[in-house]
């Protein structure tokens, strides 16, 4: 007969990987937890694209992340607070990230993450943080938000070309740059995006052809999670700097419906 496992030891396997989660995302919600801890990974299909949709948490697996979450706090390991839309959100603490450095991470709290911040700060990250976490289960390897913010990614600290993306999904040496546009652009930093697209890509003038973006690795698409006029306007701009529709067509892929701009989850 097999020997059921130790609950403590499950116990503690969860918590380690909720606050491994916390290090690499800055901070996440209860159901983003329920989701990288309690759901399934899907085997990775080599050569498609990511999907990026965003995942549903089980209604157990919300509940395993907040009883969990419920004890971390009491063992103060964890931090949570509610963001501007009412939802709850973790980071790790100081004790926390001290259990963390002891196995070799190094963890900073994430304190000052969660004290204040803007709402539509909280909107981006929480788009950046589910496009992540979608490509992470279905087996992508994934640089998030937080970590690109920290240097800690391929681009380091000064990003390639100049510039950083909101996520990095790859698979193999073929990566996919996420951009989240959830509002309006100023004209100087939609212009840089402009001009970084044109270089990236000066080199590879063919439609379907991956550009090089760092060493081996070679960049498929970059992925706007977006809106439609959004979408208009670049295609535009682009085709205006000689782009073909092809070239767009095969260089860019715009999400303008898998997430909403407006309501988020409320755990």
């Amino acid at each position: 007969m097999k020997t059921p496992p130790d609950g403590r030891l499950v116990a503690q396997k969860n918590e380690t990987a909720v606050l491994r989660a916390l290090h690499r995302y800055g901070w996440l919600r209860t159901r983003d937890l329920a989701v990288l801890v309690w759901h399934s990974f899907t085997r990775l299909l080599l050569g498609r694209h990511p999907s990026l949709a965003p995942l549903a948490a089980t209604d157990t697996a919300i509940r395993m992340a907040q009883r969990t979450l419920a004890r971390m706090r009491r063992q103060r390991l964890v931090l949570s607070t509610n963001a501007p839309n009412g939802s709850r959100i973790h980071a790790l603490s100081e004790r926390g990230a001290r259990v963390l450095q002891g196995l070799g991470v190094p963890a900073t709290t994430g304190k000052d993450l969660v004290r204040d911040y803007h709402a539509a700060f909280f909107l981006h990250r929480c788009i950046a943080n589910e496009v992540a976490i979608s490509a992470t289960m279905a087996g992508y390897r994934v640089s998030t938000e937080r970590e690109i913010a920290q240097g800690r990614w391929l681009g380091g600290g000064n990003g390639i070309a100049g510039k950083k993306p909101d996520v990095l999904v790859r698979s193999g040496a073929m990566a996919w740059w996420v951009e989240v546009e959830h509002s309006h652009k100023n004209r100087n930093d939609y212009a840089k995006l402009l001009r970084w697209l044109v270089a990236i890509w000066q080199n590879t003038p063919r439609p379907g052809e991956a550009a090089p973006l760092h060493e081996d690795v070679t960049l498929r698409q970059v992925v706007f999670i977006c809106t439609k006029a959004f979408a208009k306007k670049l295609t535009a701009d682009l085709q205006e700097q000689g782009w073909s529709a092809e070239q767009v067509a095969s260089r860019l892929r715009y999400e303008a419906s898998l997430y909403s701009f407006e309501a988020i989850a409320f755990f």
